[in-house]
C-alpha cells in the first residue's frame, strides 16, 4: 500500500480538513492547492512537506474516510444478533456516519476520479470490504430463511447506495439528526430484505 508523508501531524490534519471543505464545496477539479493553502493562511509551498501533490492529499482523505466508515461498521456488527437486527444496526451506523461526516463522505464518494489508478485500486479494495459487511449479513439472512429477498446482491447494492447517498444531501430541512435518520434507514433496510 502506498503511504503519504503526512504522518499524524497537526498541520497535515489541518490541510486535510481545509481540502475536505474545498473539495466538498467546489469539487476536486475546482480546487487548487493555492485555494486550500489560502483557507489556512499559508503558502501553497507549505503544504508540500505534508503532501507532495493534490492527488496525494485526495488519497489521504479517501483512505481516512473509507477506513473510518469500514471501522465503524465492523465495530457495531455483532454476529450473535439475529440477521435482521444486525442489518438494522449496521445500516443505522452506515447512515449515521455518512450524515455526521457528510463533507468527508461526499469527497470520498464523489471525487475518486482524481486518484491515480494505483490509489483508486487501493480505495476500491476498502470499498469491497465495506460492501462485504452488508453482503455477509444479507447472505446469512437468506440462508437462514430470515430474509426473503430474491436477489441478495441487488439488495446489497441498493442498501449501500441508500446509505452512501446521504452525504450528497444531508442536512436538509426535514433531516438534521444523523441518529434519527440512521434509525429510519435501518428500519427501511430490514423491510427491503423481508
Amino acid at each position: 500500500m502506498t503511504s503519504t508523508r503526512s504522518g499524524d501531524s497537526a498541520a497535515a490534519e489541518r490541510i486535510r480538513h481545509a481540502a475536505i471543505a474545498s473539495f466538498a464545496e467546489v469539487g476536486y477539479g475546482g480546487t487548487s492547492t493555492r485555494q486550500i493553502a489560502k483557507r489556512l493562511n499559508m503558502s501553497a509551498a507549505a503544504m508540500y512537506p505534508h503532501y507532495r501533490s493534490k492527488e496525494e492529499l485526495l488519497f489521504a482523505i479517501a483512505v481516512e474516510g473509507h477506513r473510518g466508515v469500514l471501522s465503524a461498521l465492523r465495530a457495531v456488527d455483532d454476529e450473535t444478533l439475529s440477521d435482521g437486527e444486525r442489518l438494522r444496526i449496521v445500516v443505522e451506523e452506515f447512515t449515521r456516519w455518512q450524515a455526521e461526516h457528510h463533507e468527508l463522505a461526499k469527497v470520498v464518494q464523489y471525487e475518486m476520479h482524481g486518484l491515480t489508478r494505483e490509489h483508486y485500486r487501493e480505495i476500491t479494495a476498502i470499498r469491497r470490504d465495506t460492501s462485504e459487511v452488508l453482503a455477509a449479513i444479507v447472505r446469512r439472512g437468506v440462508e437462514a430463511g430470515e430474509f426473503t429477498v430474491a436477489a441478495p446482491d441487488d439488495a446489497v447494492l441498493a442498501l449501500s447506495s441508500l446509505c452512501v447517498d446521504v452525504c450528497r444531501w444531508f442536512p436538509s430541512r426535514t433531516h438534521r439528526d444523523p441518529v434519527a435518520l440512521g434509525r429510519a434507514y435501518g428500519d427501511l433496510a430490514v423491510r427491503m430484505v423481508r
